[in-house]
């Protein structure tokens, strides 16, 4: 998250912007806190992947584009298990 140029409280922050916007998204019913953890997790795991292709979004809205994309991926795969 330093490497983005977000703080800790900015992560939060906008963690739970993009957990929210991927809850609403996907049409899931998670309470506020699993948006912040989704949005965090999920921006550590879309700058992981996307990393791997070269692709390197830094900033807020940048962390809030991989925050989002993540969230979603952790929605998909959550829903995947529970199956």
């Amino acid at each position: 998250m330093e490497g983005a140029g977000v703080g800790w409280i900015a992560a939060i922050i906008i963690g739970g912007i993009a957990g929210w916007l991927a809850e609403q998204f996907m049409k899931s019913n998670m309470g506020i806190l699993m948006n912040v953890l989704l949005g965090i997790v999920g921006a550590i795991i879309a700058n992981a992947i996307l990393g791997v292709f070269g692709v390197v979004l830094g900033g807020w809205i940048g962390y809030l584009i991989a925050g989002f994309v993540g969230a979603c991926i952790l929605i998909a795969v959550g829903r995947a298990v529970r199956r």
